[in-house]
């Protein structure tokens, strides 16, 4: 199964842009931050396809899956 996976803003560092991954089996969004070590208390939007999804979403072929950091500031 092929994934596309954007991360935004800090999420970045250290890791990618853009990335087409290949998976063999059903994997959730959950799954993909873990193997990322992103904590999910730092997650402020999950997209999957341009809709916002909870993290135990299963992903199927070619979705776009899109992770945002919390924004802070003041």
């Amino acid at each position: 199964m092929r994934l596309t996976i954007k991360l935004f803003a800090g999420f970045r560092q250290g890791r990618f842009v853009i990335r087409e991954c290949e998976y063999c089996k059903k994997i959730s969004i959950l799954q993909i931050m873990q193997d990322l070590a992103i904590p999910p208390d730092e997650v402020g939007v999950l997209l999957c396809n341009g809709r916002h999804v909870d993290f135990d979403r299963e992903l199927a072929e070619g979705d776009i899956c899109s992770i945002f950091p919390k924004v802070g500031g003041g």
